[in-house]
């Protein structure tokens, strides 16, 4: 039984091609395979992946040539569930998925960068996966005046899709600091760094449409996995 959390499978394809297509994995121009080659090498069904292509082409990141094929068309301005996930796989894209740790409603502990108005906030810890691979341990935290409490069945793949959908929150810019912090006690086996171990980690404040700090995430990165990535366009 699929996830009810993730998100629906043509449009986790579509995700994967939009990464690819912004890791320079496929070029502007590049015809893909056919339809029902590409269909089997993804291991979906043709139906599933036309959807992920029309989705593709209604953002302008696909042309459908009849009796041609399909031929991707780049562009910077792209609407993604993942817009703000700048981590990749070492090659290049990967689709992220996420695994739901815990979640707690709790006071805010001290050396958070200040966000919120609420003395309490929603931390959710998630093991995020690039294709499959462990590669990010997040800790989230969302201020609690946005809500009173979250429940697990509540969550979706996309935090920022359940803030949009669920919360009437929209993230609009975010700040990222790179530095070097131990990976917490909480991580689990599947975590490649050891708790403890020196790690790369981007620390995030999260700014909602009317300015407010709405949250602040810590994102340990395997970087014998992936890498943080930052394009200029």
């Amino acid at each position: 039984m699929r996830d009810r959390h993730a998100l629906p499978i043509y449009l986790q394809i579509s995700e994967m091609l939009i990464r690819e297509i912004n890791a320079g994995r496929l070029q502007d121009g590049e015809r893909l395979p056919p339809e029902r080659v590409y269909a089997e090498r993804l291991g979906i069904s043709v139906g599933t992946l036309r959807k992920a292509l029309e989705d593709l082409t209604e953002k302008g990141l696909l042309e459908r040539v009849h009796g041609s094929g399909n031929y991707i068309r780049a562009r910077a301005d792209v609407q993604s569930v993942y817009a703000f996930f700048r981590v990749e796989l070492l090659e290049g894209g990967g689709l992220p998925t996420a695994e739901l740790l815990s979640i707690d409603r709790v006071a805010k502990p001290e050396g958070l960068p200040p966000f919120g108005s609420s003395a309490e906030a929603h931390r959710i810890r998630r093991l995020r996966r690039l294709n499959g691979r462990p590669a990010i341990l997040e800790e989230i935290w969302l201020d609690g005046a946005y809500t009173d409490r979250i429940e697990r069945r509540d969550l979706s793949e996309s935090l920022y899709r359940f803030y949009r959908e669920r919360l009437d929150l929209w993230i609009t810019r975010a700040e990222d600091r790179m530095g070097l912090l131990p990976v917490p006690d909480w991580a689990p086996d599947a975590f490649g760094p050891r708790p403890g171990a020196p790690c790369l980690c981007a620390t995030r404040v999260s700014f909602a449409r009317d300015g407010a700090r709405a949250e602040v995430s810590r994102g340990w990165i395997d970087t014998e996995v992936a890498t943080y990535v930052a394009r200029l366009k």
